[in-house]
């Protein structure tokens, strides 16, 4: 009799377990699909250029800005890995930055950081910068008083000098036509002139 009971007990052990165990197969918890999203964040940079003056020695250009795109803001990074040396200025613009480039134009070692904008649909403007340890900002002369002017005028550099095409409208006798003239640009003690040029195909 106590045999039997005992075998009883064992029967009902062994039962409970094999149903706890079916139980625990079927309450596996189901596995979780993991969905990555890729968000794409907008370049806050809308200009970026990197201009290498010799190996270490650079200057980075670039504008931000949100809302219009004509206004924002622009930043230009010098870094001289060479000598551990790094400077930075930023200031508002008014205008879309197109290109920048740089030049010695006037022949001191010093060089001269160009930033071209749009300042409106098509006339162009320059911001010039001297680096010599620090920056420093050099004016440039504007165009807009010139007689017959409209716009539509490009820089452009030749044989290490900087120019400009200006078109320039003009009536005569009720007869509408365009001459382009050619304004090249001379850099003295921190100073710009121009002088009408013409240049040989």
């Amino acid at each position: 009799m106590v045999l039997k009971d005992l075998l009883k007990s064992v029967f009902a052990v062994i039962a409970v377990s094999m149903v706890a165990v079916a139980c625990s197969d079927n309450e596996k918890p189901a596995s979780i699909e993991q969905k990555v999203v890729e968000i794409k964040a907008r370049n806050p940079f809308p200009f970026y250029k990197s201009i290498e003056i010799k190996p270490g020695y650079y200057f980075e250009v670039l504008s931000w800005g949100k809302g219009v795109d004509s206004l924002g803001g622009f930043l230009i990074l010098m870094s001289d890995s060479v000598k551990n040396n790094y400077k930075s200025i930023s200031g508002e613009r008014e205008g879309i930055i197109t290109d920048a480039w740089n030049m010695d134009l006037d022949n001191d070692g010093n060089p001269e950081i160009y930033v071209q904008t749009l300042v409106r649909k098509n006339v162009a403007d320059v911001n010039v910068y001297e680096f010599g340890g620090d920056f420093n900002k050099i004016s440039f002369p504007g165009i807009s008083s010139m007689k017959g002017y409209k716009g539509d005028d490009k820089f452009f550099v030749k044989n290490g000098d900087l120019f400009r095409s200006v078109p320039i409208v003009q009536t005569d006798s009720g007869k509408t036509s365009t001459l382009v003239k050619t304004l090249k640009y001379r850099l003295s003690g921190n100073s710009f002139s121009s002088s009408e040029a013409k240049l040989e195909e």
